[in-house]
């Protein structure tokens, strides 16, 4: 079934390294502290930023493990900018991050750097990431970005230990100046176990407490691996809907990790090939993964009958990761499917 988004992706984020310092509790890629030799090369990379040219460029976001762990970082975002491409960073909050690299990456076009909150306080955010002083540390680079000019994001991940201070984080994000907040649910995927994950009950207020943040704030407001917010925001008015509504796990949005393989996202592990032998855009359009992910008539359950299944559709990666099976219901929600289809958001 063809769909807004089967021709090509909008957003790709690739895995550059699986390589960190951090050891955080919730970390999908397991990350080690060495550099695995399987690594998409320079040279490899170079390849396959080429072949998002004719793909449509769309948003490369470069993260890891720790990007900073790759002495070419600045090399590939300086040649994927010469390409036309928009490139955005996540890096982790360590030693490797520092002012030097950062006005590198600024003079080599770099478009946004994400950083991860996971408390409002070195206590909560330090326990989260495992490293004493990663608070302070998150604190200096959001004032390096600042003083740069570079834009910053803030990515805080949803457990039952960050879900009762989420209003308390906000505040932190807007004090940032923050562009945007990314909040992501967590999918027992990983290090990520299934006992912080919080009920579907708690996420439903979690999206309700979200919108109502984004009413009051200057910076905007997405969810990762919970698309329910935009049924949420449409039930509330449908005020500040995200922007790419629509887009979910392999429906606009692919993720390349360290060694080139194409998943539908970083946390559902099903490879539709790898750009080594393939061009990525012929996976996106072309795997059969892809193409029953995109199809909103293949999806089971509560979201196969829900009416906003083409805006949300759920979580994919969840339903894999809870069901083993990527078109199952979303676990998470608590949206009971109304009898007449209302409009897609």
């Amino acid at each position: 079934m063809e769909t807004a988004f089967s021709d090509r992706p909008r957003i790709v984020i690739w895995e550059v390294t699986q390589a960190c310092a951090l050891a955080c509790v919730h970390c999908r890629a397991d990350a080690r502290t060495w550099r695995d030799p399987r690594e998409l090369t320079t040279e490899e990379g170079l390849r396959f930023m080429d072949s998002l040219v004719p793909a449509g460029k769309p948003l490369l976001i470069l993260t890891g493990g720790d990007p900073m762990e790759r002495p070419d970082l600045a090399y590939l975002v300086g040649h994927g900018i010469g390409r036309g491409l928009t490139v955005a960073l996540s890096p982790s909050a360590t030693p490797k991050v520092t002012p030097e690299r950062l006005a590198d990456l600024k003079a080599a076009g770099l478009h946004r750097v994400a950083l991860s909150l996971d408390g409002p306080d070195a206590a909560t955010h330090d326990a989260f990431r495992r490293v004493p002083g990663a608070y302070d540390r998150t604190m200096a680079i959001a004032a390096d970005l600042a003083r740069l000019g570079l834009p910053l994001q803030i990515g805080t991940t949803i457990t039952r230990h960050s879900a009762p201070r989420l209003e308390e984080i906000g505040g932190i994000v807007e004090r940032l100046g923050a562009v945007l907040w990314s909040v992501f649910f967590l999918v027992p995927l990983g290090r990520a176990a299934l006992d912080s994950m919080v009920s579907p009950a708690e996420c439903e207020d979690l999206l309700h407490r979200l919108y109502d943040i984004s009413r009051r704030v200057r910076f905007g407001i997405k969810t990762t691996e919970a698309p329910m917010y935009r049924r949420v925001v449409a039930q509330r008015g449908g005020q500040g809907v995200p922007r790419f509504a629509g887009i979910n796990d392999a429906k606009g949005f692919a993720f390349v990790s360290h060694t080139g393989d194409v998943f539908p996202s970083g946390f559902l592990p099903r490879s539709a090939g790898n750009v080594r032998e393939h061009d990525l855009a012929d996976l996106y359009r072309e795997s059969p993964l892809f193409r029953d992910l995109r199809d909103p008539g293949k999806l089971k359950g509560r979201c196969g009958a829900c009416e906003f299944r083409e805006s949300c559709g759920g979580s994919r990666a969840r339903a894999y990761a809870m069901t083993g099976d990527p078109l199952a219901a979303e676990p998470l929600c608590v949206y009971e499917p109304a009898s007449q289809p209302a409009p897609a958001v």
